[in-house]
């Protein structure tokens, strides 16, 4: 098989999507995760709550095709508000390096209208290199 769905283990069925999906050669795609948890549920309205959800989804996802969270070469990130978004730019970093810790990879930034989920405020999308089991 050219590639595999990673689904992360007691996640709530994504429905008409993969939430990741692993190419043979360790390419994987993380499909945009916003800042519901594993049952399909927000616990927070909050900005700030929601981002750090997004990036646990994210992290999520990446162990689940056996990766780390350094193996993440690039983000998307899609905000509903770009003023909250600059005016929190401290608590995003904060919470960014709770789950990413220092780890950098290529980012970019959207600001949309609206997001499918209409209480989601952030919705962030990865791409990975997961090493194989050879590489160490």
């Amino acid at each position: 098989m050219a590639h595999r769905i990673i689904q992360p283990d007691g996640w709530a069925p994504a429905k008409g999507y993969a939430n990741g999906v692993l190419a043979a050669d360790g390419r994987l795609s993380v499909a945009g995760q916003i800042g519901w948890n594993h049952q399909k549920v927000f616990e927070t309205h909050d900005f700030i709550g929601q981002t750090e959800q997004a990036l646990k989804n994210v992290a999520a996802v990446v162990e689940a095709a056996g990766g780390r969270v350094e193996d993440i070469t690039r983000l998307t990130w899609y905000v509903t508000d770009k003023t909250e978004y600059l005016a929190r730019q401290r608590e995003v970093g904060e919470a960014y390096r709770r789950v990413l810790g220092r780890h950098f990879p290529a980012m970019t930034m959207v600001v949309v209208v609206g997001l499918v989920e209409d209480a989601a405020l952030v919705e962030i999308e990865a791409s990975a290199l997961i090493p194989s089991p050879a590489d160490g």
